[in-house]
């Protein structure tokens, strides 16, 4: 079996890989630079070139790739840049699959939970309709870029990922400084919604999806217990064995350090559970939240 996998160098394709690896599934990574071994083959998605044979023959593609968006401020250009590298990637690659005497059994494009916007104390499923505001649109036009591999045949489905947990990167690398020096504190009000999901779930998720076929479409990658902000806040300040700050952060003071990001990523949070991975028969290893921080920590 072979899989083709985008955005192979970042948190969740590194970890996807391994694991794929691990049980003898051939990856070829795709790539923007040159190639340095045989399971490399080059793309540029911003100019459409990708090389057709390298995809022929692939049992399934997993497409991650996209800019970051939390790693840097929300500036005019950063904000075309984020919407940009997944419209252009998904429509290349998506276009050359739909062109393959052979083309793969299934697409797993990736996705986030910022669909639905702020959902307050709702919970949503992948029945809800799409939120407001810029994380929205971006997966919006995301998305639709995978609708003609679906339309070829091909099934497709889009990952809608929450907060992924993992010692190894991500935001939670990014923050355990902080709180092992006891200056965590609740964002904001503490009271937005944050639907996480440990790395390790991640992978089985994307791995079950991959195999299950009657899933498709929008799929939440989620843990079925999300939690606030201020409850994450102390969970991790317990996991890490130090108190957390009694007061919040001030959502102004993140609005000047974070600019637009703060409002729609951190300090407005989504409710959601993982409905069609419940459905279709996945097991969840890490449920709740501590167990997850015990898990990756």
């Amino acid at each position: 079996m072979t899989t083709i996998v985008t955005g192979s160098s970042g948190l969740l394709g590194s970890a996807l890989i391994r694991s794929l690896r691990a049980d003898g599934v051939r990856v070829v990574r795709l790539v923007r630079r040159a190639p340095q071994s045989a399971d490399e083959s080059f793309w540029n998605p911003g100019k459409g070139l990708i090389d057709p044979a390298a995809l022929e023959g692939a049992e399934a593609v997993v497409h991650l790739a996209g800019a970051g968006i939390g790693d840097r401020r929300w500036t005019e250009e950063h904000r075309r840049e984020v919407l940009r590298s997944r419209v252009e990637g998904t429509r290349t690659l998506v276009t050359a699959l739909t062109r393959l005497s052979a083309p793969p059994a299934v697409l797993l494009s990736g996705s986030a939970v910022g669909y639905y916007g702020d959902t307050g104390d709702r919970e949503v499923d992948e029945s809800a309709p799409s939120g407001e505001g810029f994380l929205a649109e971006v997966v919006r036009a995301w998305e639709a870029e995978a609708e003609p591999a679906a339309a070829a045949g091909i099934r497709t489905a889009t990952l809608r990922t929450g907060l992924v947990l993992s010692g190894e990167g991500g935001m939670l690398r990014r923050v355990l400084p902080i709180f092992k020096l006891g200056l965590g504190a609740p964002l904001g009000s503490g009271r937005q919604y944050w639907s996480w999901i440990s790395v390790d779930d991640w992978v089985r998720a994307v791995r079950h999806v991959m195999g299950e076929r009657a899933v498709q479409g929008p799929v939440n990658l989620t843990a079925p217990e999300p939690v606030t902000n201020a409850a994450f806040t102390a969970a991790l300040a317990r996991a890490v064995r130090r108190p957390a700050m009694p007061l919040p952060v001030p959502a102004p003071v993140l609005r000047a350090a974070l600019g637009g990001f703060a409002q729609e990523g951190v300090l407005t949070g989504q409710r959601v559970l993982p409905r069609r991975l419940l459905d279709s028969g996945y097991a969840f290893r890490h449920i709740h939240l501590n167990e997850a921080l015990s898990a990756v920590l």
